[in-house]
């Protein structure tokens, strides 16, 4: 059972870590149409995430791969019941792989034009549709002993929508304060004016979201019998201000971690709702997938165990090694090429 509780925690844990990560790789995408005069802003908004999209990527495989060994019946069931919404996941982080490395490939405008495109709705649909699926399981699915009874379009509900919002949301204003740090010149300054606005509409999103769930989902019920946990949600929305006040200070780089904040405490409070559930059922509470009916062995989450706390070290070194060696802001010279320094 502890190890069973113990992986609900990592499985929660990795992702987070990915949404915070790779949230600003989609939130600059969706940003550089608001912050690029030309091509060269443009080049400057991608060279700020093309040393690590790529690199952040590894926490979602590992998020996946982590609910494949730990609670294989919870990844058959998400594969299953949300085969549509991850399809799409699937085909837009392809699209957006693809375009990143194919524009570069030619110099004509016409395709640059086309993959910048691709990038910036593959960006946008990935951000909303992972919203929507965690929105979904948080909310529940029509699940019984006979099977799934749900259909796609009914994943559409208003809290879907909602959640979907909520996370495009928080990845823009994510992006956004990225660029504030890592970018130079004119992006960095229209990056910065953007989010400080922007802040109102996540902040106002994140109020309906609250209240919302409270009414679509059970995710307060853990919260009232354990009112200690009630920590998480208020220091998500303590880091949520701290954002704002960061910006009025001119405090970029504290800004982009209060942000890295919100969007781990905002999974985990989804997370610590959903205990002891992975999929929580709407239709026949007892066919709900547990953390329990839904782990491997216990043998397997032992070795599981292991493997995690030697090689996710080695994967975290590795950023850091990555992050520290492109340190470099991004900025653009009098010639109008881009240059880091």
């Amino acid at each position: 059972m502890a190890l069973q509780v113990l992986w609900f925690i990592l499985w929660g844990l990795l992702w987070a870590v990915y949404f915070m990560l790779d949230g600003f790789d989609f939130g600059s995408i969706i940003m550089r149409p608001f912050v690029s005069k030309d091509d060269a802003d443009r080049k400057v908004v991608l060279h700020t995430i093309g040393p690590v999209w790529d690199g952040n990527e590894v926490w979602l495989i590992t998020a996946g791969g982590a609910t494949f060994a730990a609670f294989p019946a919870a990844y058959a069931s998400m594969f299953s019941f949300l085969y549509m919404p991850m399809l799409i996941v699937l085909f837009c982080l392809i699209g957006r792989g693809v375009a990143v490395e194919f524009r570069a490939k030619d110099e004509a405008a016409q395709w640059h034009s086309v993959w910048d495109w691709v990038m910036w709705a593959t960006s946008l649909l990935v951000s909303f549709f992972f919203g929507l699926i965690f929105g979904n399981i948080f909310r529940g699915l029509p699940i019984t002993a006979g099977g799934y009874l749900g259909t796609f379009g009914g994943m559409f509900n208003f809290y879907g929508i909602l959640s979907g919002v909520l996370f495009a949301g928080l990845f823009v204003s994510h992006g956004a304060l990225w660029l504030g740090v890592k970018a130079e010149g004119d992006v960095a300054e229209r990056s910065v004016r953007f989010a400080k606005v922007f802040w109102f509409v996540v902040l106002a999103v994140a109020v309906v979201f609250l209240i919302s769930t409270a009414f679509a989902t059970k995710l307060y019920d853990n919260y009232l019998a354990h009112p200690v946990w009630i920590i998480v949600p208020l220091l998500a929305v303590l880091a949520l201000l701290g954002v704002r006040v960061a910006l009025a200070r001119e405090r970029r780089l504290f800004a982009f971690f209060a942000s890295c904040a919100v969007i781990v405490l905002v999974t985990f409070t989804g997370i610590i709702g959903l205990y002891p559930n992975l999929i929580p059922s709407t239709a026949d509470p007892a066919s709900s997938i547990t953390l329990f009916n839904a782990s491997s062995s216990q043998k397997t989450l032992t070795v599981m165990t292991v493997v995690v706390a030697i090689f996710v070290p080695i994967v975290i070194a590795y950023q850091i090694v990555v992050y520290r060696f492109f340190r470099q802001k991004v900025s653009r010279n009098s010639a109008g090429e881009v240059e880091a320094y």
